[in-house]
Order: structure tokens, then C-alpha cells, then sequence
């Protein structure tokens, strides 16, 4: 979560809080506030550097500055360590201490900053990948994009079209699996080749070699029809993906 910008104040809004923070605590002081590109930012490169506080909870993280500096051919900052303040208010799952994480937790489903578009990104499509066990809401989360105008793949129906007779992997599974999992009306038997190859690595393995790239062609052309459709209504398409289990 702290890596994605969508979801914390923008960085100018961020540093001028705590500008007037650290004013107000003590306004004679001069407040230097530069961002951390690094786990160490200027604390290991910079020479006029004589202190740094940390908590109790941050000390192995002020020693491993330290060792930083000592190799950069500097001296060892002094470790200026302070007690972490108590939340009197914090919920039986958060944090006891005054913590960032506990406010991010209670900002879950907020968009604190708009997304800003990548540019060595495409237009269209843009593919969402919903993935997860029985039961963990895929069709459901799926349902609501499509509500909002998305292009749903469910890749659960292509895994049961790849085996219909003229499907991509109808042909190419019967050949390796044999006459015997087929019905009477030619179509694929999957409990039959279900017991051929659950339970045996080397055979299930034979079998996905088979059957997964044809699905994920399918899922490419699902992609482009929904690219499609996209051009024709002059809008953005998304593609939900509901992939396999």
C-alpha cells in the first residue's frame, strides 16, 4: 500500500503537514524535509549529518545506516532513540502504537489521489486478472465489472470449450489420451480423463501443456474483440479476466 500513490496524500501535501508539525513543536529550528528514493536517502551519503532519532522499533534500522556510513568513509551518526506514543483509541486489530498502517486500514476503499495514467502504457485494453480459490468472490467481482461496462472473460467457460469436438484442444487431447475418454457422441468424457491424469504429475502435466495455451489464445482473442468494441464506442474497454483456478 505505500507504494501505490493512488492510495496516500500526494507527497507535497504529506511534507507540508509535516512541516507545520515539526513548526509547531519547535519553530526555532530549521526543518530540511527531502524525499526518500531509498531505504537510507541522504543519511548514509550525507557528511553534515551528526544525529538520527529513531524509535524502538526503527534502532536496527539507525545501526544499519551506520554500517552504510562506515562504508561510505563516514562517521557514525548518534542514535537519539524515543519512546513510541500509545493509541488509546486503536481497534483490537490495529496496532497499539500511534501508527501509519492503523490510519491507512481505516482509509481502505478510499482514493485519497486520482490514478495518474502510465505512458508506456496502451490505451485499450486495459486487462484486469481476477484469480483467487472456490468461494473467494471471482464471479462476483467479475459481475460488478461487468455492470460497469466491462468485457468479462471467464476463463472457466473457455476451459470447457477448448474440449468440445471442434475445439482447439479437442483433437490434440484425444490424440494423447486415447479413444477411451470419449462418449458415444464423441464428445470428451472429462470425469474419464479426469481420473487419467489427477493424481499423476507426469500425465496432468501432458495434459496442460495441451490445454492451457489454448485457453490463453482464447482469452487473446476475447482481449481483441473486446479492443473492439472499445474502438467502436470511442471508450476505454476493460477486459476482466476470471481466470482458472
Amino acid at each position: 500500500d505505500k507504494v501505490l500513490p493512488e492510495l496516500i496524500e500526494p507527497y507535497e501535501l504529506r511534507a507540508a503537514k509535516l512541516r507545520e508539525f515539526l513548526e509547531e513543536v519547535q519553530p526555532s529550528l530549521c526543518y530540511d524535509i527531502v524525499p526518500l528514493a531509498d531505504p537510507f536517502g541522504p543519511a548514509v551519503t550525507d557528511p553534515d549529518l551528526q544525529c538520527l532519532v529513531v524509535s524502538e522499533e526503527t534502532r536496527r534500522g539507525g545501526e544499519a545506516v551506520n554500517r552504510k556510513r562506515l562504508e561510505n568513509g563516514l562517521p557514525e551518526l548518534a542514535l537519539y532513540e524515543i519512546q513510541l506514543v500509545k493509541d488509546p483509541e486503536h481497534s483490537q486489530n490495529e496496532e497499539e502504537k500511534i501508527s501509519s498502517s492503523s490510519l491507512r486500514q481505516r482509509l481502505l476503499g478510499t482514493l485519497l489521489q486520482p490514478p495518474r495514467r502510465d505512458p508506456a502504457l496502451p490505451l485499450r485494453p486495459y486487462v484486469i486478472g481476477l484469480t483467487g480459490g472456490t468461494g473467494s468472490g471471482k464471479s462476483s467481482v467479475a459481475k460488478i465489472l461487468g455492470h460497469l461496462g466491462a468485457f468479462v472473460i471467464d476463463a472457466d467457460k473457455l476451459g470447457h470449450a477448448v474440449y468440445v469436438p471442434g475445439g482447439p484442444a479437442y483433437e490434440p487431447v484425444v490424440a494423447a489420451f486415447g479413444a477411451e475418454i470419449l462418449n458415444r457422441d464423441g464428445t470428451i468424457n472429462r470425469k474419464v480423463l479426469g481420473a487419467k491424469v489427477f493424481g499423476n504429475q507426469e500425465q496432468l502435466k501432458r495434459l496442460t501443456d495441451i490445454v492451457w495455451p489454448k485457453i490463453a489464445q482464447m482469452v487473446k482473442e476475447r482481449v481483441r474483440e473486446a479492443d473492439a468494441q472499445g474502438n467502436g464506442s470511442g471508450s476505454v474497454t476493460t477486459s476482466a479476466v476470471k481466470c482458472l483456478q
